[in-house]
């Protein structure tokens, strides 16, 4: 694994995820924490997670043949610098004239860097598999985990305490600094405008062209969608992480809910949450190299949608909070070391001039029962019963568990050619 932090851009990269996501996560906690104080409702929670589901799916389609044209690296510093632009105007509303914010403010905050963060994580993905060589993707993914959840590792561990003495406006504040700072990490990865080596056009591709941009875009985007249809192995990783990704997100519909209805801990018991949580996931960077490695990915991928599909069934059950942050620090654990084994799963099938139509059509379709899921625990939550909510989600789960045991066989390795860590590709060898 050191082998890996001896690429200056990888390094840079995973400082910027590290510094970002300890933003994202005191934003995505003070966010959820506020809106349900305003509303004491559990169905504002899924109306939030539907109003940031829509653009980004509106999104991802399209995004995808962008992020496979051009610099990944550039698109990344792009959408840092919009993200952290409407933040900073909500968090100087938040302090400045705390009379005036509303909540459909907070809604429209979260509906704009939802969509840029459903833009930017496949962005940085394909650039890490860009960046990585081959027979490094776990190590890296790995890496890149560990600067995502020590992110969060640290927002869990602050944010409860912090958003009791600052409120919204200071947590929104301390997001916008860190995405100047990864912006300029990212800036700091490299130089000039690069982009990924394109096999030869082929003849109907070639045909698409000449008929004009539209007709290439369009081309350009079935074309990620028939690399799916044909691989069987593809699919059924793909499933597996959409169920992941609508069940890990569904997930924060009803954590701050359950600090407040069953635990009675208020802010201060939703932070020690995070906090497990976090600490979870970062720990499982130490391990999960091990782990695929003796257990190859996919049998790696069931056990950790078996252990968060039981450890958020038990959840409700907890009662106390520090039984709550032990089944959420399992649940953490299991999301990094799943996370990691999906993503390496996913670079060694996919060649990087693929890698971005391939994974938003992943994306999508897990945004979509998001969507789906996002409203229906709500509501459940809401009208009937926190732990009913808590079992949707573990089944969720349970069908992942199912779609990585499912026998399916993996098709003959192909080369996937990346550049090389640091070297500069001009453009104009890099386009067909």
């Amino acid at each position: 694994m050191r082998k890996i932090l001896q690429h200056r851009p990888l390094r840079f990269v995973f400082l910027a995820n590290m510094i970002s996501m300890f933003g994202s996560g005191m934003n995505s906690a003070g966010v959820t924490w506020y809106v349900l104080q305003k509303t004491h409702s559990e169905l504002s929670l899924g109306l939030l997670l539907v109003l940031t589901t829509l653009p980004a799916m509106a999104v991802l389609p399209f995004s995808g043949v962008m992020l496979d044209r051009e610099d990944r690296r550039h698109i990344v510093m792009l959408l840092d610098a919009g993200r952290g632009l409407v933040i900073l105007a909500v968090a100087l509303l938040a302090i400045f004239h705390p009379e005036s914010l509303r909540l459909w403010q907070v809604y429209a905050m979260n509906v704009v860097v939802a969509a840029g963060f459903w833009m930017f994580w496949p962005s940085i993905t394909a650039l890490i598999q860009e960046l990585t060589p081959q027979e490094e993707f776990v190590h890296s993914n790995t890496y890149l985990m560990a600067g995502v959840q020590g992110g969060w590792l640290l927002a869990g561990a602050l944010v409860g305490f912090i958003y009791n003495h600052v409120g919204l406006g200071g947590v929104l504040l301390i997001d916008c600094v860190t995405y100047v700072a990864s912006f300029f990490c990212y800036f700091a990865v490299r130089s000039g405008r690069q982009v990924v080596v394109r096999p030869e056009l082929s003849a109907e591709a070639a045909a698409a062209k000449a008929e004009g941009a539209l007709a290439h875009f369009v081309h350009e985007m079935r074309e990620g969608i028939h690399t799916i249809q044909g691989n069987g192995f593809l699919k059924f990783v793909g499933i597996s992480w959409a169920l992941f990704l609508g069940g890990m997100l569904t997930q924060q519909v009803i954590t701050a809910p359950l600090s407040d209805r069953i635990l009675h801990a208020g802010a201060a018991g939703f932070g020690w949450m995070y906090a497990g949580w976090g600490v979870g996931a970062f720990l499982s960077t130490f391990y999960t190299p091990w782990l695929v490695r003796k257990m190859q990915p996919r049998p790696a991928v069931a056990l950790c949608m078996a252990v968060m599909g039981i450890g958020l069934f038990f959840a409700p059950y907890t009662q106390i909070v520090p039984i709550a942050v032990v089944v959420y620090w399992a649940v953490g654990s299991a999301r990094g070391a799943g996370g990691i084994a999906l993503s390496s799963t996913l670079m060694e099938s996919v060649a990087p001039h693929l890698m971005g139509r391939v994974q938003n059509t992943f994306y999508f379709a897990g945004l979509t029962m998001q969507l789906v899921l996002g409203m229906a625990v709500g509501y459940v939550a809401h009208n009937y019963s926190l732990t009913a909510a808590f079992a949707i989600v573990a089944v969720v789960f349970a069908l992942a568990f199912i779609t990585s045991v499912w026998p399916i066989a993996k098709p003959p390795a192909e080369p996937v050619a990346a550049s090389s860590p640091g070297t500069e590709q001009p453009a104009e060898e890099a386009r067909v």
